[in-house]
């Protein structure tokens, strides 16, 4: 599970090492997201990522992931990412 945050956005994929492909992906610019929360860049948006990629995840058979956060600290919007997704039953 990889992050990337910009002031407007969050984008978060669920990448398999051993083959190099993106299983999953959600972010803050898709239409369906902007519908529900206009401003990406705020932490209910980013739990709301945090929820929907988890969600897509166990459509798919996955159910447990490595959180990588990246340069990123935990916390704000990355730790409420983490939070949506473990609410949603993601485990990591």
């Amino acid at each position: 599970m990889s992050i990337f945050r910009s002031n407007k956005h969050i984008y978060v994929q669920i990448i398999d090492d051993s083959s190099g492909l993106t299983l999953v992906s959600a972010g803050t610019a898709e239409v369906i997201v902007r519908q529900q929360w206009p401003n990406g860049g705020n932490v209910d948006a980013a739990r709301g990522i945090g929820r929907l990629v988890a969600e897509r995840c166990l459509e798919r058979g996955v159910d447990r992931v490595v959180f990588d956060r990246g340069a990123y600290k935990y916390h704000g919007r990355v730790a409420a990412l983490a939070d949506g997704a473990r609410e949603a039953g993601l485990k990591f």
